[in-house]
């Protein structure tokens, strides 16, 4: 048996066992007893149904990786890649369009198993939990906009990279990596003003009490603000966020409208303050300072594999190609994306504790974004009990609990950072 197959086969089905431990941790970490920090905020009925979410979306996960994992393994052993490669080929263009059509019609194949799964969590669990506000019509038009989006941004972006592959020899993966970088930092300029207005609608916030409160946060440490804007998140969802986007004068702050209703004046002033933080502390340029060294890593390794016979074999293809070796090569690199996002996923878990301490020592009110963070938890029904090994993997954000905690040491400490 081919080494390279047994080595991806072992890949996937260890990535697999890895998330149905975690999964089934979180679940037997579900507890029926209320934490003492939200006796007086959630209600028993509430809590019991913020379990019964943490179960069904599990549940449905576990479900869809188990299908997508079979239907993968069956595709490789059964020669699928051979079959989409031969349908590009028969085309018969040249080497770059040859790849980008094999790419594309493997996105959709992929996008095709994913749809039933999005479909069942939008109007399925979300509609049953209350969260969803979603239309078909707006599901549709999303998916669309995205898929336009892949071909005008992606494609380009991919046609480069054939392209470079083909052309430059050994110093390829560098000339690759610097066009990735390119487009990263273009897409972060683009997004606030061109990309997302796509999808949501973006209204300057009005004059009154929570902008005085927010310009006058904002002036007492010496911030400049580029834009303040709320948006239509109530279209597709009841969840609330707020972020930060965009560099520059492009740079915007963000409250969903669902935020807006459901926090007090001074509760989003302290969530303004903490992702001020993120901003001050320079969390989002050293996350991309670490993606774009991730980027690198994985164009270097991939100049080792693109055109191993070995790897190649695997697949059972009949032809060797640079559009297929960055598909392969991604079987390979999934351990070292794992490994990795799990370092990154501990490193923003510390970049929220920064921030959160951040906020409660300018000025903002420490027991407010305690506040806005348990009504935060409370609808979105947040589990409070998460498994350590489950937030191990897959946690960006710390628990819950584990951030008042954290807060409530600082609440009345010094205010220096």
């Amino acid at each position: 048996m081919n080494t390279y197959l047994v080595i991806i086969a072992s890949i996937l089905l260890l990535s697999y066992l890895l998330h149905l431990a975690a999964a089934l941790l979180n679940l037997r970490a579900l507890s029926p007893e209320l934490p003492a920090e939200f006796v007086h905020v959630y209600h028993a009925d509430a809590y019991s149904r913020s379990q019964h979410y943490t179960r069904a979306t599990t549940v449905f996960s576990l479900t869809r990786a188990t299908i997508v994992l079979v239907v993968t393994l069956t595709f490789i052993v059964a020669g699928g890649f051979n079959l989409i490669d031969g349908v590009a080929r028969g085309f018969g263009l040249s080497v770059i369009p040859t790849g980008l059509i094999f790419l594309g019609l493997l996105a959709l194949l992929q996008a095709l198993l994913h749809l039933p799964f999005a479909v069942y969590a939008t109007f399925g669990i979300e509609q049953r939990f209350g969260f969803n506000t979603t239309t078909v019509a707006t599901f549709i038009t999303d998916g669309l906009k995205a898929a336009l989006l892949t071909v005008v941004l992606g494609g380009p972006l991919l046609a480069g990279i054939l392209w470079l592959f083909e052309t430059s020899g050994p110093h390829a993966w560098l000339y690759c990596w610097l066009a990735a970088v390119v487009f990263i930092l273009v897409v972060q300029f683009l997004a606030p003003v061109l990309i997302m207005p796509l999808f949501n609608r973006f209204t300057p916030l009005a004059e009154g009490e929570l902008k005085e409160a927010i310009t006058g946060y904002a002036a007492g440490q010496r911030f400049a603000l580029q834009g303040i804007y709320t948006m239509d998140g109530s279209r597709r969802s009841t969840r609330a966020n707020a972020f930060f986007t965009g560099f520059g004068r492009f740079r915007r702050i963000v409250f969903f409208d669902t935020l807006m209703q459901q926090l007090t004046t001074a509760e989003i002033v302290a969530v303004l303050a903490h992702e001020m933080g993120h901003y001050r502390l320079r969390h989002i340029m050293s996350m991309m300072a670490l993606s774009i060294l991730q980027t690198g890593l994985m164009f270097f390794l991939l100049s080792f594999f693109l055109y191993n016979p070995g790897l190649f074999a695997a697949f059972g293809m009949e032809h060797i190609s640079v559009h297929a070796g960055l598909v392969f090569f991604g079987f390979l690199y999934a351990p070292i994306s794992t490994f990795l996002g799990i370092g990154m996923n501990a490193f923003s878990r510390h970049n929220e504790y920064q921030a959160d301490r951040f906020a409660a020592r300018t000025g903002a009110d420490g027991e407010a974004l305690i506040s806005g963070l348990k009504k935060l938890s409370v609808s979105n029904l947040a589990n409070l009990t998460p498994h350590p090994f489950h937030v191990f993997v897959h946690y960006s954000h710390p628990p819950i609990l584990a951030r008042i905690a954290a807060l409530r040491k600082v609440c009345g400490g010094s205010r220096e950072i």
